[in-house]
């Protein structure tokens, strides 16, 4: 996949590397002298293109007629928009990903602008940190479906209601799925008949009132 990544911050370095060591191709635009000196020592040169990543030329000249996915990662979100505008209307790429940088903005990342997914940095630390004070041990490991579902670990403590129960007796909600157990370092295939037991390690995709129905039944009970 051939993906366009506008700005090389901190934010656009580690995404080109992360999409670099995934197998993609990638196209970093930055015009900041010290920003593409730095992005020379952490990426291949190639890899690499001097310009206003706002400019339809310079797009163009990027080779955004052949982009899977446009990624704004500015540290503007003005300009974050005009780039997603232009990559969505201008050279329909079909992908539009958008860093909003302040959350009072965060109302103008929609489709009409050319936002197909918006990552609000203030947002996702505000839902991690709530996750973590309200789900225990629960540990979200990936979002998917635009975060309608996730993939959750969580290791089962001592009181826990499930500690000694089968699987087929766990009052597992809707949509939760157990799709793994790590046991002692090892991978323990989840079947009705399998006990749970004090330190395993569920792995479970559900959607988000399943995620706080399984943490009451995995955690620590509410005294």
């Amino acid at each position: 996949m051939f993906v366009i990544v506008v700005g090389g911050g901190n934010t656009g370095s580690q995404l080109a590397k992360f999409l670099i060591d995934a197998g993609h191709t990638i196209c970093v635009i930055d015009e900041r002298p010290i920003v593409l000196e730095k992005l020379a020592k952490e990426i291949p040169a190639e890899m690499i293109f001097n310009g206003d990543g706002s400019s339809p030329a310079v797009l163009e000249k990027a080779g955004i007629q052949k982009a899977q996915v446009l990624a704004a990662v500015t540290g503007s979100d003005e300009t974050n928009l005009v780039i997603t505008s232009l990559g969505k209307f201008e050279f329909n790429v079909k992908r539009v990903i958008a860093r909003i940088n302040n959350s009072k903005n965060a109302w103008l990342f929609t489709p009409e602008m050319g936002v197909d997914v918006s990552l609000n940095q203030a947002e996702i630390l505000a839902r991690l940190t709530a996750e973590e004070m309200s789900l225990g041990d629960m540990m979200t490991m990936l979002k998917i479906r635009r975060g309608k579902y996730s993939i959750v670990e969580e290791k089962i403590a001592p009181s826990a209601l499930a500690v000694g129960m089968a699987l087929k007796d766990l009052p597992l909600p809707n949509n939760c799925v157990i799709s793994g157990i790590i046991r002692h370092g090892d991978m323990v295939l989840p079947r009705g008949t399998t006990i749970l037991e004090t330190g395993d390690e569920v792995l479970a995709l559900v959607d988000d009132p399943a995620r706080e129905q399984l943490a009451k039944l995995l955690g620590r009970p509410v005294v």
